[in-house]
């Protein structure tokens, strides 16, 4: 069979080598290996007659003085009908997964005792799951001092705050071109933005303000405008072309660049002051990280010292980014970084149930 393989387009420029044909060739017989070759040698290894294992000879070591990972003292406790949260916490094994949950309680509960900065980074996976309640709890009990969301965040958040619902049938809109074409959210996010630009603001503020200040009937599940009452920080970090309201024309690029750089700089300053403290990513996979990690070179590069705290990323499963940009790279001068892996609408609860019995037993 005769085989034509063009290459034209390829070496076009070259003279003399327009089109090349291989014609057939005849098979060709393996050389044999030649003495001293590799070869060789590896076919001589691979003869050898294996040696006899002889397990009379095993050296054993005592059990007992065996270093063992797992002790009875780390088994669960089982749970008795009526008993408290914080009993149900205790009575967890001591191992893996149950323990690193436990650990990111104690590390804020103890941030929180020492004055120290807990940072709150929420993807909007986190709101449309039903956790808005919980945060703005958190925010009200002083477990939380500054708010980072990614664009999509503040699009759920409005849409909470503004009819008591959000996220769309995004497979059945696309197909008939409605998706991400509600005017409404589109108006109100875009004219916040901008006159957040004008005013000199953060979009995270701005949104945060147009909630708190319009006519919104669900606004007190709204996260930004619970952290707002509270005076603390929410921030936006959006990027440009990935989220509905971009695609309506009342959207101002330039707008939208200068709030979010503003809140990038507030999150500098509060990363700053993280020394003892914890950031929890929860559910964001690309933005929040890469943006924590940015806020965390600009702080150690003016001079803050930010070397021991806790990082903890939460999600359904473990990505690139939040394990090596949350967890590990910002952890290596002595902080400790947990992964926690599982649904949002699960671990959130557990973690800020753990919190509010902390709360209750310091109080005590």
């Amino acid at each position: 069979m005769l085989v034509a393989l063009s290459i034209y387009p390829f070496f076009k420029g070259f003279p003399q080598a327009s089109r090349v044909h291989a014609a057939p060739l005849a098979p060709r017989r393996p050389a044999a290996p030649r003495p001293g070759d590799t070869a060789s040698r590896e076919a001589g290894k691979l003869s050898r007659k294996p040696p006899h294992i002889d397990r009379s000879k095993l050296r054993t070591v005592p059990a007992r003085r065996r270093r063992s990972k797992v002790k009875a003292t780390d088994e669960a406790t089982p749970h008795r009908a009526g008993a408290s949260f914080a009993a149900f916490l205790d009575g967890l094994p001591n191992l893996l997964g149950a323990a690193d949950l436990r650990a990111a309680i104690d590390a804020a509960a103890g941030a929180r005792k020492a004055g120290k900065t807990l940072l709150w980074g929420l993807g909007a996976h986190v709101v449309k799951v039903g956790l808005a309640p919980i945060f703005v709890d958190l925010i009200e009990r002083g477990y939380v001092d500054g708010v980072l969301m990614n664009g999509a965040g503040c699009v759920h958040d409005l849409e909470l705050a503004m009819m008591g619902r959000t996220s769309e049938d995004v497979a059945a809109a696309l197909d008939d071109g409605t998706f991400g074409m509600a005017r409404e959210t589109a108006e109100h996010l875009n004219r916040a933005i901008a006159a957040g630009a004008r005013e000199g603001i953060g979009m995270g503020a701005a949104v945060a303000r147009a909630i708190e200040s319009g006519r919104y009937a669900h606004k007190d599940r709204s996260i930004l405008a619970g952290a707002a009452r509270r005076g603390v920080p929410g921030k936006v970090h959006a990027a440009i072309g990935n989220d509905n309201h971009h695609m309506h024309p009342s959207a101002d690029g330039a707008a939208r660049g200068a709030t979010s750089y503003r809140d990038f700089e507030t999150l500098t300053g509060l990363v700053a002051t993280l020394e003892g403290g914890v950031f929890f990513n929860v559910g964001s996979a690309v933005i929040l990280p890469e943006v924590f990690l940015k806020a965390l070179a600009l702080a150690r590069n003016l001079g803050h010292r930010v070397r021991r705290f806790t990082t903890v990323n939460l999600d359904f499963i473990r990505q690139y980014r939040p394990s090596v940009n949350v967890v590990e790279r910002p952890t290596r001068l002595g902080g400790r970084g947990i992964s926690l892996t599982g649904h949002h609408e699960i671990l959130v609860p557990l973690i800020a149930a753990g919190l509010v019995e902390a709360d209750r037993g310091r109080r005590a």
